[in-house]
């Protein structure tokens, strides 16, 4: 069975279980998946029910899609997303954002967690992605293109949507925050980076850096979907800061900022 019967079989597993096309699809990073708590008329779905859907192993990811009404909109979301460095293949990593696209979802916003490669960034900041680098070393629509899906030769010129992006930094204004706007260079992971590794980001403009959203940011694009994205600042990168890096750190700042991230999410998906 090729990719697109496999998307297209899931497609209409899940039109037989949720009412409409969603207007906004989202993927919650670290710490945000609490947010599907808050959706009205909430249909959960474990990954493990879902044809071609992936479980995560890494903490703070739930791993179920929620479909429901958030800030008056009918929108889904992925609690929790898997990743390269966990051994999945990029087909099984993007499938649930080909799954959205051929749904006919027109907007993704993903969010994640990040290290803060600017120096002038700290902890608990909010960046809006302005554009990322892929620097994991592979691509996701690698091998024969199915038109189907999209064009062999997809533009990235406008990856993060600017309309999208202006949504998030007004709903941030609305709500009195002080959001950064930057670049996320996107890793394979699943080490952190070395210092010289994050110079070399430095140099190539990347103002954030993490081991996820890249490649489905490309199969987004790839399926015509508009994409808005947002990380948390978790932590300083490599050779930033005096301290050793630690998952710990990261899921402690992610919990600590969370109320200002899921309020960050709830206008922007109010305003769209």
């Amino acid at each position: 069975m090729s990719l697109y019967e496999q998307v297209k079989g899931t497609v209409e597993w899940l039109q037989e279980r949720i009412p409409g096309v969603p207007e906004v699809a989202m993927i919650l990073g670290s710490g945000l998946g609490a947010l599907v708590d808050e959706f009205e008329d909430a249909i959960s779905l474990d990954y493990s029910q879902i044809p071609g859907f992936s479980e995560s192993a890494v903490q703070g990811h739930a791993g179920k899609l929620v479909y429901g009404r958030l800030s008056g909109k009918n929108v889904i979301a992925m609690a929790g997303r898997v990743h390269y460095y966990e051994g999945w293949t990029l087909d099984e990593v993007t499938f649930p954002v080909r799954t959205f696209a051929l749904w006919g979802i027109k907007r993704l916003l993903v969010t994640n967690s990040a290290g803060g490669a600017n120096p002038e960034y700290t902890p608990g900041e909010l960046m809006v992605i302005s554009d990322h680098l892929n620097l994991t070393g592979v691509h996701p629509l690698r091998g024969e293109n199915d038109e189907r899906f999209g064009t062999r030769f997809p533009d990235m010129s406008y990856a993060y949507d600017p309309e999208f992006r202006a949504v998030i930094l007004k709903a941030g204004e609305e709500l009195g925050l002080s959001l950064r706007t930057g670049v996320y260079a996107g890793m394979s992971g699943p080490s952190y980076e070395t210092p010289a590794e994050i110079r070399m980001i430095q140099t190539l403009g990347g103002d954030a850096v993490g081991m996820s959203t890249v490649p489905e940011v490309i199969v987004a694009n790839h399926g015509g979907m508009q994409v808005g994205g947002i990380s948390c600042i978790t932590n300083l990168a490599a050779g930033l800061g005096t301290e050793r890096l630690n998952h710990d750190e990261v899921k402690e700042t992610a919990d600590r900022v969370r109320g200002e991230f899921t309020s960050l999410v709830r206008k922007t998906i109010e305003i769209l």
